[in-house]
């Protein structure tokens, strides 16, 4: 079975355009009670936490209702980030985790993430259920075997301790100066605190939500605000999370960003130079190369995941190992917690730079990122570009030019009718040239 509503991190889309009607967010809730029904001995508990966008409240109480009219109980946390959900969820013994939220995506977007009892993310199979069971009528429960709701109101408080435990106890961030962005999302008043206890001097932007400016111009998809905060206020590091705080963005003193690929060799290189094991780290197709080759050079073994953190982390698990991430800024830690974590991430960056005694850019002077040229080329309806031959003498070549200096990735876009053509070389015009053959074969 085909999945009609489920994309590669929950569902998504425009608020008051399906799926994200209060209509369906009713059916979702008594679909997904129903499936937990049937797994769940006794009577089912499912947490709901959201971010700061307004639909956050419309989706949240149909979501309430259909999980009641399945016999299941609620409990609501209002505003918290993605992972704390997914820590919480874990910590108070609930069989589902739900998180209302789009993360990057501006506010008229929402969408839902589901978490198991154990705070990961759920296999594709079992979306695929949810999805047959709504596509059946619905089984109202009797009145006496509705469910309740409640409101969790120390849930901010718990997830700030749980985000400080990941931070060596014998470590302070006192006579560091911060810049933390929130995106006026839902660390708005969680990220600024977890720095500020253990000792930081903390400035604060992105912490005004009013229900419609989530990642409007601030955030980890808007980092021209953090430069601007961190040279502004002469902060050592800024430190910048996306609307739902599961990825994150860096800079320095000096207005560098950072991404995802050299914060994830950071983490790995911390605990090599503690004398800590890292057998393998785990990024994906994107990851850029010359993390790859940095990390085999310091004989870490590097596999490549589909483009998504759920495949991250299933590549996790199924090598068991720790350590992994995206470029965009996901990156998990799974000694640490069960999923991304942006302000778990940023603490084991600074736990890094603490105990080095070295800057990020210090510690990553010889790591030096590939250039990538990537151009998306629109497919005509109908358009077999894997049986183009052209294109595959064209790939063979290239390949072959590039060696260990470069690679092509050539993916379809999930979501649009496109081809995305991405060239890695040690060398930008050899990886502008090389993607430019590449479009122009497919375009032929």
């Amino acid at each position: 079975m085909t999945r009609n509503y489920f994309g590669t991190d929950g569902i998504r889309g425009t608020v008051g355009q399906a799926p994200i009607t209060p209509d369906f967010m009713l059916r979702l809730g008594h679909a997904v009670g129903r499936v937990l029904r049937t797994t769940t001995p006794g009577r089912p508990r499912v947490l709901i936490g959201k971010d700061t966008r307004v639909s956050g409240y419309m989706i949240e109480a149909a979501l309430e209702a259909g999980f009641a009219s399945a016999g299941v109980d609620v409990w609501l946390t209002g505003p918290l980030p993605t992972p704390g959900v997914a820590y919480l969820t874990r910590a108070l013994r609930q069989d589902l985790g739900v998180v209302i939220s789009a993360s990057h995506n501006p506010f008229a977007d929402n969408g839902i993430k589901f978490f198991s009892a154990a705070g990961q993310k759920l296999p594709d199979a079992w979306e695929i259920e949810v999805e047959r069971v709504l596509a059946e009528p619905p089984v109202w429960v009797d009145s006496a075997s509705l469910g309740k709701a409640r409101r969790l109101g120390d849930a901010r408080g718990r997830y700030i301790e749980f985000c400080k435990s990941c931070f060596g106890s014998e470590l302070s961030l006192r006579g560091l100066k911060l810049v933390i962005d929130a995106a006026h999302g839902a660390a708005y008043h969680v990220a600024p605190d977890v720095f500020h206890e253990l000792g930081a001097e903390v400035i604060s932007i992105g912490v005004s939500p009013d229900g419609f400016n989530i990642n409007a111009g601030v955030g980890a998809t808007a980092p021209a605000a953090l430069v601007a905060a961190v040279k502004e206020h002469g902060a050592d590091y800024g430190i910048a999370l996306d609307g739902d705080a599961d990825r994150l963005q860096f800079v320095d003193r000096d207005g560098r960003l950072f991404n995802g690929d050299e914060l994830l060799y950071l983490m790995v290189a911390d605990r090599l130079n503690h004398g800590l094991a890292v057998p393998g780290a785990v990024g994906t197709l994107m990851t850029n190369m010359a993390v790859e080759l940095a990390l085999k050079a310091r004989d870490v073994d590097f596999v490549r995941a589909k483009v998504g953190d759920r495949y991250v982390l299933e590549e996790l698990i199924a090598r068991g190992w720790q350590l992994g991430g995206e470029g965009s800024g996901h990156l998990l830690a799974l000694d640490k917690h069960t999923t991304g974590d942006g302000i778990v991430s940023a603490l084991l960056i600074l736990q890094a730079i603490c105990r080095s005694g070295r800057s990020m850019a210090e510690q990553l002077q010889d790591v030096n990122l590939f250039p990538q040229t990537l151009i998306n080329v629109r497919l005509q309806p109908g358009q077999d570009w894997k049986s183009n031959a052209r294109l595959a003498q064209e790939q063979a070549e290239v390949t072959s030019e590039l060696g260990n200096r470069g690679r092509v990735l050539i993916r379809a876009s999930g979501t649009e009718p496109l081809l995305r053509v991405m060239v890695e070389a040690s060398d930008a015009a050899v990886a502008k040239q090389s993607a430019e053959r590449l479009a122009e074969a497919i375009r032929a």
